[in-house]
């Protein structure tokens, strides 16, 4: 097996994912609240797609549920040897931010006509860490509750 396939590394890889990544939306979250505009350094349309319609949900700021998406990916990657539902749920609840961050990817390039750089960057985040969630999933060997 090789030592990347490891369920410690792959654990450590979506933990820093998820860390990096409530980085992200933590910031979009403050701005938001804070009624500031994004830093963008000029390279994309970030307050374009964050002042959009898309940018709450009944209210509530996407980033916001892309912080809490976070948090929890990072507490169910770590609590993967003591709860035998984690690893599923972890993988449940990646796969669900990747897909809703790709319609979110969508709405940006073919109904807004801007890109948020740092919206870019949380796809990118939480399509990894939905990468090396199924992979520890299915990867070969126990499962952690088997251990």
């Amino acid at each position: 097996m090789p030592a990347w396939w490891q369920p410690q590394r792959l654990v450590l890889g979506i933990v820093g994912g998820a860390l990096v990544g409530a980085v992200v939306s933590g910031y979009l979250t403050a701005v938001h609240y804070a009624h500031r505009p994004v830093y963008c350094g000029g390279l994309s349309s970030c307050e374009t797609v964050n002042t959009s319609a898309y940018a709450e949900v009944m209210g509530v700021p996407v980033a916001l549920l892309g912080l809490l998406a976070y948090l929890t990916i990072g507490g169910l990657a770590l609590l993967r040897g003591r709860l035998p539902w984690a690893e599923p749920a972890l993988l449940t609840v990646a796969a669900a931010g990747a897909l809703y961050s790709g319609y979110l990817t969508w709405v940006e390039v073919a109904v807004l006509r801007a890109i948020c750089l740092w919206c870019v960057t949380s796809a990118v985040i939480i399509t990894s860490i939905t990468v090396l969630a199924t992979a520890l999933v299915w990867r070969p060997g126990p499962s952690a509750h088997d251990r």
